[in-house]
């Protein structure tokens, strides 16, 4: 979140993690000689017919016949805008086994990789190539991995590059078989209209069907899922069932479970669709300072922006309204807090937002820790507040070498954040409204990335917000990222979204609740939040933030999330008809454009 006008910091940031990623992934090739058993396994790895075997990102890939380097053909990938040009091929391997990943390349940073290992992805490049150069890395597959994605890519903004004659050398793969069927099913959260379920992860499985009462009602990428759209009070039964390439396994053992009668877990009586804005109380820009009292009543949750330390790792959180000479309207101190009573009077939550662009918090010790509690208590009872609000960004959060695990961090400003709002909500009970606002960079990249890597060289704050929300599921009442000022990110497709329209928001949002492996590991999968746990965040204008997405393009991705239409090329992991709503920077600048937000909201919800 900004207090001033957009910036635009995601791009380098994506840039140093994958240029970091690849550039290790160079130290890594010299390969073996091939085994006497050992085969290339690529299909039409020269591109001599055509694109045969592969997908290419957008309309970036074409076959050439000059130049090449072996037989007649080559391929000519141009990467555009947000399109780096990614071509890519799943090819079935054997588990537990060596391969060497080859291709002749030309042009300026030209990527040569392999996902889905099961061990450590791999990938390599080079940096300007005026005449053919070979690029070879190699991987060994991990004890259940049954295939692999090679890929080649450029990079934003260059010119065309062309690859020819790939090759993955090694023993062949055994033929996919259908997976066996998913044992150890259970429930492990249940709510009024949700049941959250997990089982044991099968060996070959690329995916899982759901069932409830016999009928396929999800999907999901790993071993959990949460089915959604459910009758209070109101028992059900489940299923799952393991899926490949080579088909569907036969239903698990069935798990009933009953839902409760009324709200979720940690009810905090928010509506059922719920409209989130941040008011900026401390602080004036572009779009003027908007008093409480002049809120309207369409928002639900109002963030008051924001808490600030007194210093990065102080722990010391300060809140005070905006300065009379930099915001001539506002009101006074007894008047904003009666603004906050009224509006609390009315169903509505007021919380206090800590950090922001320019707060950055590090909670590197305990004292800082200690320090957090008793500063943002001091607040929330000095204003009669809600609840908390974490919008860390920036180097606030960031994972130590070596820290590889979501499910156990022990980075000190994660473990530390983690200890200090289990404490505030201990102390407010379970009313205690908690959200956060992190960025794409710090949640849906640690698909691909997290942390600084196996090779500690990618950005460590890469993913770094996963531990945080996961040790926190139980407590948290919204997560909402933002999705803008953000650069290209691989959703549960495989394939790079780019901002600013539905698709985006579609395939961002689904991530959060189907769930994905952290950095492509399948033993280390990131558990999908509830629906009503999810927000989608967005600009409230396109003065706001980059990323600016129309109300036309807003409504189709709620279409797609809650109804299952308008949902272009993404397919959707579930129906998650229970979505809470969506949030925006800023109540401020949505007034500044005439409420065009907050109306779009209202009209689509009836409201």
């Amino acid at each position: 979140m900004e207090r001033t006008g957009p910036t635009v910091r995601f791009s380098g940031l994506l840039a140093a993690v994958t240029a970091a990623v690849l550039a290790a992934g160079a130290l890594v090739a010299t390969a073996p000689a091939a085994g006497a058993a050992d085969v290339d396994l690529t299909r039409n790895g020269g591109f001599e017919s055509g694109l045969d075997g592969w997908s290419c990102t957008a309309a970036s890939g074409a076959v050439v016949s000059t130049p090449v380097h072996g037989g007649t053909k080559a391929l000519k990938a141009t990467p555009a805008g947000s399109d780096n040009a990614k071509c890519s091929q799943t090819i079935t391997v054997k588990p537990n086994s060596s391969y060497t990943l080859s291709a002749w390349v030309q042009g300026s940073y030209v990527y040569l990789g392999a996902s889905g290992t099961g061990t450590t992805d791999v990938s390599t490049w080079t940096q300007s190539s005026g005449a053919w150069k070979q690029l070879t890395t190699t991987f060994r597959t991990g004890p259940s991995t049954t295939s692999v994605s090679v890929y080649t890519h450029g990079w934003y903004g260059t010119p065309a590059h062309y690859v020819d004659d790939l090759t993955l050398v090694g023993p062949g793969g055994d033929p996919v078989v259908i997976p066996a069927v998913p044992a150890g099913l259970k429930t492990t959260a249940i709510t009024s209209s949700s049941v959250a379920l997990s089982w044991n992860a099968v060996s070959g499985a690329s995916g899982y069907n759901i069932y409830r009462g016999g009928t396929k009602v999800a999907t999901a990428a790993g071993p959990s899922a949460t089915v959604t759209g459910l009758t209070p009070s109101t028992a059900y039964s489940f299923q799952v069932s393991a899926t490949n390439a080579a088909g569907e396994s036969a239903k698990s053992a069935a798990v009933t479970a009953t839902t409760t009668e009324g709200g979720g877990g940690g009810d905090t009586k928010l509506p059922a669709r719920a409209l989130v804005g941040y008011l900026h109380s401390s602080f004036a820009n572009g779009s003027g300072y908007t008093r409480m009292a002049d809120v309207p009543d369409s928002w639900d949750v109002i963030n008051l922006a924001f808490g600030e330390p007194t210093s990065v790792t102080s722990g010391d959180i300060r809140f005070s309204l905006c300065p009379v000479a930099e915001c001539p309207n506002v009101e006074s101190e007894a008047e904003f807090k009666a603004a906050i009573k009224a509006k609390q009077a009315a169903g509505k939550k007021v919380l206090i937002s800590i950090g922001g662009q320019n707060g950055q918090v590090q909670l590197a010790s305990t004292a800082a820790r200690d320090a957090f509690v008793t500063s943002v208590s001091k607040i929330i009872d000095t204003y009669g507040l809600d609840g908390l609000d974490i919008d860390f960004e920036g180097h606030s959060l960031s994972l130590n070498t070596g820290d590889t695990d979501f499910r156990n961090p022990t980075s000190p400003v994660i473990v530390n954040l983690i200890s200090a709002v289990k404490s505030l909500k201990a102390k407010y009970g379970s009313d205690f409204v908690l959200t956060m606002a992190p960025e794409t960079f710090f949640v849906q990249l640690g698909y691909q990335f997290y942390g600084s890597g196996p090779w500690g060289g990618q950005d460590p704050r890469a993913g770094a917000y996963l531990p945080v929300i996961h040790a926190l599921r139980d407590d948290l009442t919204l997560l909402h990222v933002q999705d803008y000022n953000s650069g290209p990110i691989m959703g549960l497709d495989n394939q790079y979204h780019t901002m600013g329209g539905a698709d985006f928001h579609i395939a961002m949002t689904d991530m959060l609740l189907a769930g994905f492996p952290v950095a492509g590991d399948t033993t280390k999968v990131f558990p999908g939040l509830r629906p009503d746990q999810v927000a989608i965040g967005l600009p409230a204008s396109s003065q706001a933030g980059n990323g600016h997405t129309t109300p036309a393009e807003v409504n189709k991705a709620l279409n797609c999330l809650i109804k299952k239409t308008d949902c272009g090329s993404y397919q959707t992991h579930g129906t998650w008809s229970d979505l809470r709503g969506l949030m925006t920077w800023s109540i401020n600048w949505d007034r500044f454009n005439n409420w065009e937000f907050s109306k779009n909201f209202d009209a689509y919800f009836g409201n």
